[in-house]
């Protein structure tokens, strides 16, 4: 695979981030389960909790009231409630009794009340206190909330256990439904990665209901047709040029090595008639290489990495002009990888030409490793906008300047790095120049 810098495109490190959509519906389940059952308990607390201070506060005001109106019809006999919770008092406003036993309720205004603390013994207590204070009595009635507020403990227990019992139902049947929901999408997938290299892959919508999953088949369907269309015409076109062009290019193979084996040529002529057989060579692979990538199919073959760089050189070497540059070839020469010739001539000669094309002088050096090869020049170097787009189609560096080229021979070498395995990429040299590095596998 070519890469040109390390790391992966902002748009790949944001889609790790993405949940998948089986998880997207569980969780999606789980947070409508739990978030109503949760709203749900709220408000049946706060209804509760309305309605109780409602009934308890019509019972104390219906209650004070009827412990007024019989205080006034016989104020000598104290008629005390002691019923239940209910506890009923009359004091004056300055009674002794009511400053040393209660004297929080001295303060107190009418209406109702919640009292809550802690008696002597340490127990917590809670009630509800009613109030009217009139001139010459003030009148007091106490309802008591404790059991009130131990049912209240209780009840939102429950409602917390109800939340957690109806969340975990959610995810089950969230996980349910998304296995449902998703095993036509997956089958879908299945079918597809089952075609990956097939040349004639089976319709889908077949094996599908009519419904939304069975619409996409049908669509993938229609984009298969068309795609395997566009291919075989892609691959008809290809093939086609390949012979169209192998023919001319092997009257001129044939008459430059009946040129070349005349004893009476000089040597201009026979100079010019090599570069013309190197040209020819070159065509030859690169047709080759192109006819492999229109098919994605491997070549074969047991191919001398160290021999083609020489003929590569050598090829260059007759062409420097007026250049200064030494060409040559480091390290183990007995490197040998699966690949037809050719493949390896347009990869290896691309990072060559290019070294070659921007180096007005110094070294261009291919320096061969057990597993790769690396191609070093003494140019004027990389910015980081060559370096991450290189191997792009159409893309011409810095230094291309009014050069010829299109900029897609470091493409070509990039596709046929993902037809092999192989590995490319560039980085600047230790001091300037390029380090073009192509790694086998």
């Amino acid at each position: 695979m070519a890469t040109a810098e390390p790391g992966r495109p902002a748009a790949a490190r944001a889609r790790k981030f993405r949940h998948r959509l089986r998880t997207r519906i569980i969780l999606s389940f789980f947070l409508l389960g739990t978030g109503l059952t949760g709203l749900f308990a709220y408000l049946t607390d706060v209804a509760r909790q309305r309605v109780e201070t409602q009934l308890v506060e019509d019972v104390m005001n219906q209650n004070i009231d009827e412990y007024m109106r019989r205080f006034y019809l016989d104020p000598s006999r104290n008629p005390d409630i002691k019923v239940q919770q209910i506890r009923a008092y009359v004091f004056a406003p300055d009674s002794e009794r009511l400053r040393t036993e209660f004297p929080d309720w001295i303060r107190l205004r009418d209406g109702n009340h919640n009292i809550t603390g802690v008696d002597e013994t340490g127990v917590e207590y809670a009630y509800k206190l009613a109030v009217r204070k009139a001139p010459e009595q003030w009148f007091f009635l106490a309802y008591d909330m404790t059991q009130s507020r131990k049912g209240e403990v209780q009840l939102k227990r429950w409602l917390y256990l109800a939340v957690l019992l109806f969340g975990a139902l959610s995810l089950i049947i969230g996980w349910w439904s998304a296995s449902r929901v998703m095993s036509p999408v997956s089958s879908l997938a299945r079918r597809l990665r089952a075609y990956k290299g097939s040349s004639d892959p089976k319709p889908l919508a077949p094996h599908f209901p009519e419904d939304e999953v069975g619409e996409l088949a049908k669509a993938l369907d229609d984009y298969s047709d068309r795609l395997t269309e566009v291919v075989q015409r892609d691959r008809e076109f290809n093939a086609d040029v390949s012979h169209e062009l192998r023919t001319p290019l092997a009257i001129i193979r044939g008459s430059v090595e009946l040129m070349l084996s005349r004893q009476d040529l000089d040597e201009k002529t026979r100079t010019r008639i090599l570069r013309i057989q190197r040209a020819e060579q070159q065509c030859t692979d690169l047709i080759s290489a192109l006819l492999l990538l229109s098919r994605s199919e491997r070549g074969h073959g047991n191919t001398d990495v160290g021999r083609v760089a020489e003929q590569l050189l050598d090829a260059h070497r007759a062409q420097l002009g007026g250049k200064t540059l030494d060409l040559r070839v480091e390290g183990d020469c007995g490197l040998t990888i699966d690949a037809p010739e050719a493949a390896l001539s347009v990869a290896l000669g691309n990072l060559i030409g290019n070294a070659v094309k921007y180096t007005q002088e110094g070294e261009v050096v291919v320096r061969l490793l057990p597993t790769a090869v690396e191609v070093i020049d003494s140019g004027p170097g990389l910015s980081k906008e060559d370096a991450a787009r290189l191997f792009e189609r159409g893309y011409r560096g810095t230094h291309a300047g009014h050069s010829q080229g299109g900029g897609i021979g470091l493409s070509i070498v990039s596709r046929l790095c993902d037809l092999y395995g192989w590995r490319v990429g560039v980085k600047p040299g230790e001091q300037r120049g390029v380090i073009a590095t192509l790694r086998f596998s």
